[in-house]
């Protein structure tokens, strides 16, 4: 049976050493979680059970003896062979259906989260887009099992709900004062919406990243570059147009004092 296997930096798993090329046998008879050579069919399946961390040793086996566990996520036998190493990036396209993910078992994209069907969530198990919380069917939420969107609380199937169990849209405070309106009777400029993150990827990264993301970019072609919260809104702003300035300036409440505050940027 074919299989994957997750080892130690130096190829061993529960101290036993290994080497690729070799078989192993033993004469008792495997029992599952107890005794014998673990691996998995499946190698998503591999990290419940071992550290997701690119400086493990990954490799495509072939349990040839007595297996026990055929039907489940984790099997064990008697005798294994260790046919060849997987590298990290290979191991990446067999454990996400999607593109670009450094989690682990995602079907959607530019997951760095583990186990979505939706994409660029930096959270786990979501089913919608863009959120940093878990178990999402929404978007863009913060807080967990939301089906509304751009929740920070939970249990919300309404948007924009801080709190629990909301099913309504509240009316928003803006600049510390409380207004009549939904959010989405007012427009913010676009370019408030910028990224703490980006992807960079090998042809971009200058000398230092290279040597300093070594193992990321060798695993995922790149790695994801974290920008301070203020730097990046300076970095949106000098980017924005003139109009889009005088917007933000014309939003209900506007306070240029609690605008420089967040910002770090003086209107």
């Amino acid at each position: 049976m074919k299989a994957y296997k997750v080892f130690d930096p130096n190829w061993q798993c529960r101290d036993f050493q290994y080497k690729v090329g070799e078989t192993y046998t033993m004469k008792e008879s495997p029992v599952l979680c107890e005794k014998g050579f673990h691996a998995c069919k499946k190698v998503s399946d591999c990290f419940s059970y071992y550290t997701f961390d690119p400086k493990n040793k990954v490799a495509e086996v072939e349990l040839l003896g007595e297996i026990v566990g055929e039907d489940g996520d984790k099997q064990a036998t008697n005798a294994i062979k260790i046919v060849k190493e997987i590298s990290w990036v290979e191991m990446l396209e067999l454990a996400n259906s999607g593109n670009q993910n450094s989690g682990n078992r995602n079907s959607g994209d530019q997951n760095s989260g583990d186990q979505n069907s939706g994409y660029q969530n930096s959270g786990n198990r979501n089913s919608g887009d863009q959120n940093s919380g878990d178990l999402n069917s929404g978007h863009r939420n913060s807080g967990n099992w939301n089906s509304g969107n751009r929740n920070s609380g939970n249990w919300n199937s309404g948007n924009w709900n801080s709190g629990y169990f909301n099913i309504d849209e509240p009316p928003i405070r803006i600049f510390g004062k409380e207004t009549s309106e939904r959010r989405g009777e007012i427009s913010f400029p676009s370019f408030l919406y910028f990224d703490l993150t980006s992807f960079v990827s090998f042809d971009t990264a200058t000398e230092e990243e290279r040597i300093q993301y070594k193992s990321e970019i060798e695993t995922c072609g790149g790695f994801i570059k974290t920008l301070e919260y203020k730097d990046a809104f300076r970095k949106a702003w000098d980017n924005a147009s003139e109009e889009d300035h005088e917007a933000v300036k014309k939003l209900p409440n506007f306070d240029a004092d609690i605008f420089f505050e967040i910002s770090g940027i003086r209107v």
